[in-house]
């Protein structure tokens, strides 16, 4: 199993993240505020940009950045930034996540304007969905937690897309 980064290469990413907002704030004549920066992402994901209430956060995964520090650094630090800065400068509703104003911006801080990374996970921890059984009058489906939730709590209905019946849990 893969450890972590520790403290002091967090504070590298950290830093890494800062300079990418100064050189936006230089890029566009404008100050940013600051946004939290995290390393609780699981799996294969090596970093997300995310708002929730208003609250923007950028997360990375500190058991990739432990196995690929240096391709992380270069990459998913500007990436991350990049999604950060145009939220900040542009209507989010009217932004495709990886569209033409985020290349624009990737290209400026020198990085390569990539979507995805294709990493070997071995020895990353996984997080693992439950999944819930369901059916319908043709055969068992399997919803995960989420959709689960979105059922119990009343919030969402499923149908088979094969027979149009409604999915029932099976406890």
């Amino acid at each position: 199993m893969i450890e972590a980064i520790g403290k002091t290469q967090q504070s590298l990413v950290i830093s890494q993240s800062h300079d990418y907002i100064a050189r936006a704030e230089t890029l566009f004549q404008r100050k940013f505020a600051p946004v939290e920066i995290l390393f609780d992402l699981m799996g294969g994901t090596a970093g997300m940009f995310r708002v929730r209430q208003r609250h923007q956060q950028i997360r990375y995964n500190p058991w990739l950045f432990a196995k690929y520090f240096d391709e992380n650094l270069a990459s998913t630090v500007p990436h991350e930034v990049a999604h950060y800065i145009v939220h900040k400068l542009y209507s989010p509703r009217r932004m495709r996540p990886h569209g033409e104003e985020w290349q624009v911006l990737m290209v400026a801080f020198d990085a390569e304007p990539t979507v995805t990374g294709n990493y070997d996970l071995c020895g990353i921890p996984q997080r693992r969905q439950r999944r819930f059984n369901y059916r319908c009058d043709c055969r068992q489906h399997e919803l995960s937690t989420r959709r689960h939730n979105q059922v119990i709590s009343g919030n969402s209905s499923y149908q088979c897309r094969d027979c149009r019946g409604q999915l029932s849990y099976q406890a």
